[in-house]
């Protein structure tokens, strides 16, 4: 039996609206969701307050792995840091609404001194701490500097806040050129969240992250991933975030089911 509990990401049903992907992760076995900013940003276009956000969420019966924060307060200045700041706080204080105890956010995509960085990790990470939360930083293999998953673990180890942790993607880790050796090394409090998808073997284009494929369609070793996370001790959430506009144009419940079912059929062969 897997230790694991599974999250569908709504970017990965990202033309879907909210209520029908809720329904659609309930009906496909999914445990959980992960929820973006943009989740209830486009609530609010709409006109309704986060809290109708949160109460569709509640009802669907659905955990909530992680709330996603804004990015760009690593290196962010003057009022845009203050407003990143509060935003911050936000999704933090949904997650807890929630019943959430993660909040994920990407390192920024430019890049500036380390040691501001770190400044700003143990800045957000008093914010997380205080809401009963822990951010989730994910490297991003298309980014300036936080481009590994190395650099990224030298900025939490030199932050050493409990309030921040280390957000592993598949993804990210197969274009960044990572072995999955490179897992072994991991605490398991260093690690604080795991999403997934696969690389396509082809075809890959710099900054063009939109490509992202069901486990098993790609270049990912995921058993090897799989059987080496497990290794760790972490038991946490597995996230599904796999964006991609030939998955919008199809049938967002066989996107779902098809992607919960391989990944299962994954789990049970690591």
């Amino acid at each position: 039996m897997s230790p694991y509990e599974l999250a569908l990401h709504t970017w990965t049903l990202d033309t879907t609206p909210l209520a029908d992907a809720l329904r659609i992760a309930k009906r496909t076995g999914w445990n959980a969701v992960e929820l973006r900013r943009i989740d209830f940003d486009r609530a609010r276009e709409a006109g309704h307050p986060a809290e109708r956000v949160l109460d569709l969420v509640q009802a669907s019966g659905l955990g909530v792995a992680a709330v996603g924060a804004e990015q760009g307060w690593m290196f962010a200045a003057g009022a845009d840091r203050e407003r990143l700041l509060a935003v911050f706080g936000e999704s933090c204080r949904w997650a807890a609404a929630l019943g959430c105890t993660t909040v994920m956010s990407p390192v920024d995509r430019g890049g500036g001194p380390l040691e501001r960085a770190v400044a700003s990790l143990g800045e957000v990470g008093d914010v997380a701490a205080r809401h009963g939360v822990r951010l989730a930083l994910e490297f991003n293999s298309q980014a300036q500097q936080f481009n590994t998953l190395a650099r990224a673990r030298e900025a939490l180890a030199r932050a050493d806040h409990r309030g921040c942790g280390l957000l592993l993607d598949t993804y990210h880790l197969q274009r960044s050129g990572a072995e999955p050796g490179a897992l072994a090394d991991l605490a398991p409090a260093e690690i604080a969240y795991v999403q997934y998808s696969d690389v396509p073997r082809s075809g890959l284009r710099p900054g063009m992250t939109l490509d992202r494929l069901p486990p098993g369609r790609g270049s990912v070793p995921f058993r090897e991933v799989f059987r080496l996370l497990a290794a760790t001790g972490y038991r946490g959430y597995l996230s599904y975030e796999a964006p991609n506009p030939a998955a919008w144009a199809r049938d967002p419940e066989e996107v779902a089911r098809e992607a919960f079912d391989a990944t299962r059929a994954l789990l049970t062969a690591a």
